[in-house]
């Protein structure tokens, strides 16, 4: 997920192309369609497991200690493989160059990273582990700087996968509620920003502080 080559070379329209596709993917769009297009979301293509004795999947109930944690781990697995891969396709057709270019401009004064990272802002509304391990990736190939790194992560951990979270065991409330739906999701959005940006701040003030002892 190298941002190295963003200004060298020119993005194409299968960039482009690509760059859409990716974020039609990861933002669930299609979760609920019934159509063959289904197959273009990401929480399709990661499936789920199969039930052992009824409900519970291969790691069971009750289990405690390092064993128990090895299948927790385990459980998230094929969503990181499934979304580092689809995401190295994208790079090769030049999507991240795309988000380069065209989301930077956004994202810079929104929260202070570069576009590179708007695919895993966006993936981060469908599923933890996928954005997690995008901004991993993006982190370990330099193409954003451990205090991007810290407000990005910031965004992210505050209501993480809010569209499948809310739409699933927030369900069971819509009926209760006094608004619209769509508002509680746009208040949770609107202050991940919030906390990302109050970070952004605290990392601003820290920066001149330390400039001004080293004086």
């Amino acid at each position: 997920m190298s941002a190295s080559s963003s200004g060298e070379e020119k993005v194409t329209w299968v960039g482009y192309l690509a760059f859409v596709l990716t974020i039609v993917f990861f933002s669930g769009f299609f979760a609920k369609s019934t159509e063959w297009w289904r197959v273009l979301d990401f929480t399709v293509l990661n499936g789920s497991f199969g039930a052992v004795n009824g409900a519970l999947t291969f790691r069971g109930e009750g289990g405690t200690g390092a064993k128990d944690g090895f299948l927790f781990a385990l459980e998230l697995a094929p969503s990181v493989i499934l979304s580092l891969g689809i995401i190295a396709v994208t790079e090769g057709l030049g999507g991240l160059r795309a988000a380069q270019q065209l989301m930077t401009p956004i994202l810079r004064p929104l929260l202070g990273v570069p576009g590179i990272c708007s695919l895993a802002l966006i993936a981060n509304l469908q599923n933890t582990d996928a954005a997690a391990g995008m901004t991993k990736e993006l982190t370990d190939e330099g193409a954003i700087t451990d205090h991007e790194r810290a407000i990005f992560a910031t965004f992210q951990t505050s209501g993480s996968a809010i569209i499948t979270n809310y739409f699933s065991s927030g369900a069971a409330l819509f009926t209760f509620i006094t608004v619209p739906v769509i508002t509680p999701l746009a208040v949770i959005l609107v202050f991940k920003f919030v906390g990302a940006n109050f970070l952004r701040l605290w990392i601003a003030h820290m920066e001149v502080r330390r400039v001004q002892e080293e004086r």
